[in-house]
């Protein structure tokens, strides 16, 4: 019996909104699926949601596997797993991707566990090749390599899952890139019953609240971030004088972060946001690979430190050497000057 190599794709919605990740992910899984000669198929869960699989279909997917029903209305963590186990169950995908947003890493791990398949986070990169197993002289076709920093960011690892099925990761948003709207795209839309046990409702949604975030790092064209090289909270006053200079947000590396310069919502990185924006300049970050995530594809970077071989000038356009204290307040006079 031939393998299916469907592609499946987690599609995440709030109030008939759907997330970035998810269209960024079908773009991805229409390349995947393109390679393997199969076809993307997206899973939808809500309520009252049908009209949203034909924007799936344009962005890539050619089955939408659509459940709706009252108890999806809201995110909850038991039946939506319930419904998403016996779909896998049911239909055994090749691949099954999920966004790393905090739905997606919760919702990810029950269904990997409930289906007993391996499961990879916060992946920077997919694509399909070939794996070896040498104790057994066996070679696995057509794998799913699933890309990810490692170890602190100071190295890439390539996971493969040879021998369950589906192989299973989340993807950061913004690491990405959604496919162009496809008005002419067809495909089908299938309607699937939910079936859920007592226990699916342990938790109850009584009130929700939600606070937009006032930080819009991910598509923000000019980034200015500081990072540990930024000693003090009034060296970071300088970053934030750069950027508004510049018409841009400011960013942070991890390490400021966790110094307490600045809140975890500015934070730049597999850990924080993926950003590409049009400029992007670094003062003080190091730069290690889970800063950089994404990042390659700036228009500009400019990076300064006073380190010479920090992992940052690798991808920098413009490597200023020196102390950001002396640096930052010459560019923010000749803009001031520039600007007059």
């Amino acid at each position: 019996m031939t393998e299916k190599r469907d592609v499946w794709v987690f599609i995440e919605q709030d109030d008939g909104q759907i997330a970035e990740v998810s269209l960024e992910l079908l773009g991805k899984a229409r390349e995947l699926a393109g390679t393997l000669g199969s076809q993307v198929c997206a899973l939808l869960f809500g309520h009252q949601v049908a009209h949203l699989a034909e924007s799936l279909i344009q962005h890539g997917a050619d089955v939408v596997l659509l459940a709706d029903h009252p108890e999806l209305e809201m995110y909850r963590t038991l039946p939506y797993c319930r419904v998403a186990a016996d779909l896998v169950r049911q239909r055994q995908p090749y691949i099954f991707l999920l966004g790393a947003s905090p739905n997606g890493r919760d919702l990810a791990p029950r269904i990997a566990s409930a289906v007993q398949a391996g499961l990879t986070a916060d992946c920077t990169d997919l694509q399909i090749g070939d794996y070896t197993i040498k104790k057994e002289n066996r070679l696995c076709k057509d794998l799913l390599y699933q890309i990810r920093p490692a170890f602190g960011g100071n190295l890439i690892a390539t996971i493969v899952n040879p021998n369950t099925r589906p192989q299973m990761a989340t993807v950061r948003e913004g690491v990405m890139q959604p496919l162009p709207l496809d008005p002419g795209r067809t495909g089908v839309v299938e309607p699937v019953t939910p079936h859920f046990e007592p226990g699916d409702f342990a938790l109850c949604v009584l009130s929700r609240q939600v606070r937009p975030s006032s930080v819009h790092l991910k598509d923000a064209p000019v980034i200015v971030a500081g990072g540990a090289g930024v000693g003090s909270a009034e060296e970071f006053e300088l970053v934030r004088q750069l950027a508004n200079l510049l018409g841009g947000e400011v960013g942070a590396s991890r390490a400021a972060v966790d110094a307490g310069l600045i809140s975890r919502e500015y934070q730049v990185g597999q850990t924080g946001t993926t950003v590409r924006p049009r400029l992007y300049v670094a003062a003080g970050i190091s730069g290690a690979v889970q800063h950089r995530a994404g990042m390659d594809q700036s228009n500009k970077i400019v990076a300064i430190n006073t380190d010479p071989e920090a992992p940052i000038f690798q991808v920098a356009h413009y490597k200023i050497v020196g102390d950001l204290g002396k640096v930052l307040p010459l560019l923010i006079q000749a803009l001031k000057e520039k600007s007059r």
